[in-house]
């Protein structure tokens, strides 16, 4: 779907509602959770919104109340985002379902995954990844299903046998702590582990480079700040994860 279409039912809508159809679309689709007035506009112009050239993008967003948030500046611009509220204003407004496709998807990819897992501890990180998504907890799912498929690699890498284990880990960090049990692991970089993996066999290169992929989209949304993942990216995650670990 294209902006145009994903804007056409709002043509005969106040301002505010198609500014928030643009903030929902970029959002959802784009990967895109802030933006400027400029980019506001720009974006309508592009999707052929009836006078937009007219619209006020500054007072339509101060007047949008709890709809939207500025949880930021870019180089002296206020930055904007649909709050949840706003979210589901637009899901009403449009009669869109709050479960995009791709989550119906994952989730019943992950519900199959969470019953067929051993590890009392990796079923617990990957359910508790399941009840983010289920929620639209998009940063959360990434960070447990990522803590569930780690603890995955970290259990397989010992049954290989700590000799060889250790001896890979040497080489890639030399001051790598010895490794002799799991909770041994918690001083073991993540970035680490996926070397290892791959120099012992556990992974080849694509699969290696698919979680380091994983990786860094885990890190921008465990630690702080004001990236929040798409659907898309989220769902694709999800997919990598499931098919480099848990398949």
């Amino acid at each position: 779907m294209t902006l145009v279409e994903f804007i056409t039912p709002l043509k005969e809508r106040r301002h505010r509602d198609r500014v928030l159809g643009v903030l929902y679309f970029k959002q959802k689709y784009d990967d895109v959770c802030t933006m400027t007035t400029g980019e506001i506009r720009q974006a309508m112009r592009l999707a052929r919104v009836k006078s937009w050239s007219k619209v006020n993008i500054s007072d339509v967003l101060a007047g949008s109340g709890s709809y939207v948030d500025s949880p930021s500046y870019e180089g002296g611009r206020r930055l904007w985002s649909l709050t949840p509220s706003g979210v589901l204003y637009v899901q009403e407004l449009l009669g869109l379902s709050s479960t995009e496709p791709e989550i119906e998807h994952d989730i019943g990819s992950l519900s199959r995954v969470v019953s067929a897992i051993a590890v009392p501890q990796v079923k617990d990180y990957v359910s508790e990844a399941l009840k983010c998504l289920q929620v639209d907890a998009l940063r959360a799912t990434v960070v447990f299903l990522w803590t569930g498929a780690i603890r995955t690699i970290h259990d397989r890498l010992l049954t290989l046998g700590t000799g060889p284990l250790n001896t890979a880990l040497q080489k890639h960090d030399p001051k790598a702590r010895f490794v002799k049990r799991i909770d041994d692991f918690a001083y073991i970089k993540d970035k680490t582990t996926l070397l290892v993996a791959q120099e012992l066999g556990l992974l080849d290169k694509a699969e290696k480079d698919t979680l380091q992929e994983a990786l860094g989209l885990r890190n921008r949304c465990g630690h702080p700040g004001n990236y929040k993942p798409g659907i898309k990216r989220v769902s694709s995650f999800v997919e990598d994860i499931l098919s480099v670990v848990f398949t």
